[in-house]
């Protein structure tokens, strides 16, 4: 009885052993495994060029969460350059890349990108109503994966109507065209 009670316990740290052994080697496997770079797919309505405070205000906000481009980061820039015919094109092309992130700031391109996917989230920069156009349900509840901001210029324009007369108190002639 003696033996079979010593047999036992002698098994016993070789059986955690091995379990520890096997554990470190999972570690070890995952620690070689190279990083995943997230990838930020980015859509602009018109040439770099023309929007180069807009991409460098982007990197500067990157950069201050921590974000090194090419290092922690890859953005993958494409650009309409004025042809709207190339959007359906390079939304697909983002989306094949499977990109963690659509920026998109074109109403249409939006529209494209949440017919094309809906796992890669999708973050909206656009001064169109979000909810009038059918990009999202609600701004409480936007459900799906489009995100993003809007600056609802028509429902401020009454507001900003006021204060400019507020700081311009001279009888003021104002034209509107929609």
């Amino acid at each position: 009885m003696n033996r079979s009670k010593q047999g036992g316990m002698g098994k016993k740290p070789i059986i955690v052993l091995m379990i520890g052994l096997i554990l470190a080697s999972v570690h070890l496997v995952e620690a070689q495994q190279p990083k995943r770079v997230p990838r930020v797919g980015y859509l602009g309505a018109s040439s770099p060029s023309a929007i180069t405070a807009s991409i460098e205000a982007f990197r500067q906000g990157l950069s201050e969460l921590g974000y090194v481009e090419g290092k922690d980061i890859v953005i993958e820039f494409r650009y309409l350059e004025g042809r709207a015919d190339r959007m359906q094109t390079l939304v697909a092309e983002l989306v094949q890349l499977k990109v963690d992130v659509l920026v998109l700031s074109v109403y249409a391109a939006i529209l494209i990108a949440k017919q094309a996917t809906n796992t890669i989230p999708i973050v909206m920069v656009t001064t169109q109503d979000p909810v009038a156009t059918g990009i999202i349900d609600s701004l409480a509840r936007p459900g799906g994966n489009v995100t993003g901001l809007t600056l609802l210029t028509r429902e401020l324009s009454g507001k900003r109507l006021e204060l400019l007369k507020e700081v311009v108190p001279r009888k003021l002639s104002v034209g509107f065209l929609d």
